[in-house]
């Protein structure tokens, strides 16, 4: 059977016609999409992933962390960030809610993964298996050491944060936390905090 004539003429639609090719350079020339409404783009293998933008009890616990971990990372020589794109291979990146980097990002879009010392996922209803299964394991395959992950309710006042430290090719638990228990680790920077303050009041 011959092959489908290409038609010049047709419209040119990035989420088709990209499908299973994307790189980071393809989407500094056709992210975000026109008319489409405001969301986090992620690829995986060439194949682009969008998500909708996170509710306030998620965007609340990831500020109230970031002021937490910012100083803890300056002290320890390292350079905290919200929502940056973490280049894991040439077809495959994410873009956490919060990272710490071992070096200043000095204006990069794009963020090797041998600069990150420490990614971070606050857990979304709409992508729970993504959040807690497919980005560790990616991040890991990476060789990125920390991987911390926050799941906060405001419905049921819960809130529990967990951090991961690379081991052997796998995380495994390195600290954890919740609404009645205190986060408290030495690794990779001294951190104390009590996920309650987590919650929207």
């Amino acid at each position: 059977m011959a092959a489908p004539a290409f038609d010049p003429h047709a419209p040119f639609d990035p989420l088709v016609d990209l499908d299973g090719l994307w790189t980071p350079e393809l989407a500094d020339r056709y992210l975000p999409i026109p008319g489409m409404p405001p969301a986090k783009y992620e690829c995986l293998d060439g194949k682009l992933i969008t998500s909708p933008r996170e509710g306030t009890a998620n965007m609340f616990a990831v500020w109230t962390l970031g002021k937490l971990l910012e100083p803890a990372a300056v002290k320890g020589g390292y350079h905290f960030y919200l929502t940056v794109n973490v280049q894991l291979s040439p077809k495959r990146w994410i873009e956490p809610d919060f990272a710490v980097l071992t070096k200043s990002g000095r204006g990069r879009t794009w963020i090797p993964a041998e600069d990150v010392l420490l990614v971070g996922e606050c857990v979304s209803p709409a992508s729970k298996r993504n959040d807690r299964v497919d980005k560790p394991a990616m991040c890991a395959e990476a060789g990125i050491p920390y991987f911390m992950r926050l799941d906060v309710s405001y419905a049921n006042q819960r809130a529990e944060a967990e951090l991961l430290r690379l081991d052997d090719g796998r995380y495994r638990p390195q600290a954890r936390g919740s609404e009645v228990e205190i986060f408290e680790t030495d690794l990779p920077f001294s951190l104390s905090f009590d996920p309650a303050e987590l919650l929207e009041p």
